[in-house]
């Protein structure tokens, strides 16, 4: 018989994990991912409406930085999205799935619009404050702990429950939305106790979001050091690394996941509470503005940390700011700013890729077999 001689082809290459990279190395993958993304979105920029990148870019910077209240802003903007990211991420370091941010700041906003609509001007503005900070707290962790309970006990899918949640929680907001609107018929709260200020946050030195940027740096210090240095820290590291370790060492798993799902969801309550209590002074289902979801890429891209968290935060809200100057600007439609920043984004989350794998080219091109 005739012997069937074939030649496979090895790949060109191979996708292998790396086995460590340094803080250095990893951080200088991500700014080169940032120039590409520049450097691309500008060729973008040229080729579809014909005007100069750098000028595009240096709108960018001046809709971020351009004027004090301008940077005010993005600060303010910084600190929601940087509280929102330091709620999921105790959840995250767990493997506990949390989409449900955005659901449990409504819920913390909407506890702290109850109090402010039903007891203003009835307390003293100091002890209806406290009121609202332990009603927006204990709120938030409530609705955090529903789907803890049934992963801890039932094992069910933790993403699918959190993310119904958000929609209970939207529908919830829209509901007391009609049953508060003022005025009557215009279906939406109005600035609430606007002539007393009843349940309105100081403002500190005539800045009228700094009271809520401190509290979030006080936030983040602390955050910082509960996952870095506590015990429990230490707990829902292990957790997420082998329940079943965890278990074998001793901890309390059901105790873990109720724990920290509580802690997660008090701190959005919090976010709640700065957005209607410190910024808003009303509530609509449009209150925590996707928060929620983009505080999942912060966390992400920090690994979970809460210092990095800063510069994720800082970054994704400064692209926010820049895209809509350049729309205000330049005459272009909400969507061409929205695809500059997906781009950019891309090049981001696709860094993460080379950061933890490499390409391994083949040595020898093809293989005889029999």
């Amino acid at each position: 018989m005739a012997k069937n001689n074939s030649t496979v082809r090895e790949p060109l290459f191979h996708v292998v994990k790396r086995d460590g990279v340094s803080k250095t190395k990893s951080w200088a993958i991500r700014i080169i991912a940032i120039l590409l993304a520049l450097v691309f979105s500008g060729i973008i920029t040229m080729l579809l409406t014909g005007e100069n990148p750098i000028s595009v870019y240096a709108t960018m910077f001046d809709g971020a930085f351009g004027s004090s209240r301008k940077v005010w802003k993005l600060l303010q903007n910084l600190a929601m999205l940087l509280c929102v990211s330091l709620a999921l991420t105790p959840a995250f370091k767990m493997r506990f799935w949390n989409i449900g941010g955005e659901g449990q700041v409504l819920i913390g906003g909407l506890a702290t619009t109850a109090c402010m609509v039903l007891l203003g001007n009835k307390v003293p503005n100091a002890l209806l404050i406290i009121i609202m900070i332990v009603a927006s707290v204990v709120a938030g962790a409530l609705w955090a702990l529903i789907p803890a309970v049934f992963k801890a006990n039932f094992n069910t899918n933790e993403t699918l429950f959190t993310l119904m949640m958000n929609y209970v929680a939207i529908q919830l907001v829209s509901y007391f939305c009609m049953l508060w609107e003022n005025p009557k018929g215009a279906g939406k709260i109005g600035i609430i106790n606007r002539e007393t200020e009843a349940g309105w946050l100081p403002v500190i030195g005539d800045k009228t979001y700094l009271l809520n940027i401190l509290i979030v740096l006080a936030i983040t210090i602390a955050m910082y050091i509960y996952l870095k240095y506590s015990k429990h820290g230490y707990e829902i590291s292990v957790v997420g690394e082998s329940e079943n370790t965890a278990r074998y060492i001793g901890i309390n798993v059901k105790k873990v996941i109720l724990r920290t799902m509580a802690l997660s969801g008090a701190v959005c309550g919090i976010a709640g509470l700065l957005l209607v209590g410190g910024t808003d002074h009303t509530i609509s289902t449009t209150t925590a503005d996707g928060r929620g979801f983009t505080a999942i890429m912060v966390s992400w891209l920090a690994k979970f940390n809460p210092i990095y968290m800063v510069l994720t935060s800082l970054l994704l809200v400064f692209l926010e700011a820049g895209a809509d100057q350049i729309s205000m600007i330049f005459g272009l439609n909400q969507s061409f700013s929205e695809i500059i920043t997906g781009i950019i984004l891309f090049f981001i989350i696709g860094s993460e890729f080379f950061i933890n794998y490499k390409l391994q080219f083949r040595t020898s091109s093809k293989k005889e077999v029999k």
